[in-house]
């Protein structure tokens, strides 16, 4: 299937409501690491194939239309070689407040993860192998984080053509999203969603 969107910014950049907008956008279905918590037995052993060297992006994607959030985040360098005419979107936001977000949501979820439920033992392994080869390996401080963060980002930059990506932060809505990506603006808001306490209602199932 061809890509249209494929997101390369890291968790706790507006991923979500990326996801949502895309889709609203009719260039989904969207894939988002969500899909992956809602797929477990089909997705994981997927993606933890491609962490160790052998994706299978056809699989992986099939029924999406574009992709954004990790585990797709980590591996733009390959995403860049196999859909060489898709459009990319960097979600940025002030490294500070995003150390401060991912600490307090994707990290500690991951430093805990020897306590987690056995049923998704899996899913955490895959996930803390993605990220830490993405630039976040566990025992990183506030400010390592924020170097990574920005080191991430540099390598994007510097990797998918001026012309086909967008460094982008959803709080600006769906002006610079939808010129480029070619699409009329919806009338509707653009949606924001996905905040510290949702993130824990999604990982724990309860929405």
């Amino acid at each position: 299937m061809t890509m249209h969107v494929i997101g390369v910014g890291v968790g706790r950049t507006g991923t979500y409501s990326l996801k949502l907008a895309i889709n609203q956008l009719g260039l989904g279905q969207c894939h988002h690491m969500e899909e992956v918590l809602h797929n477990m037995l089909v997705q994981v052993p997927l993606w933890s194939a491609a962490l160790h060297g052998r994706p299978d992006w056809q699989t992986i994607y099939d029924g999406y239309a574009s992709a954004v959030d990790w585990p797709t985040a980590c591996f733009f360098r390959e995403l860049i070689k196999v859909y060489p005419s898709a459009k990319f979107v960097l979600t940025q936001r002030n490294p500070e407040n995003w150390a401060d977000s991912f600490g307090a949501t994707i990290y500690e979820l991951l430093g805990g993860k020897e306590q987690g439920p056995p049923e998704m033992k899996a899913w955490l392994d895959m996930a803390d192998g993605v990220i830490a080869k993405t630039g976040f390996p566990s025992g990183l401080d506030r400010d390592g984080l924020i170097s990574a963060f920005v080191a991430h980002n540099e390598a994007v930059k510097t990797t998918i053509p001026a012309s086909q990506l967008l460094i982008y932060e959803v709080k600006e809505g769906w002006g610079p999203l939808c010129e480029f990506l070619n699409a009329p603006a919806p009338a509707d808001a653009f949606p924001r969603t996905n905040d510290r306490a949702e993130f824990w209602d999604r990982v724990t199932g309860k929405i």
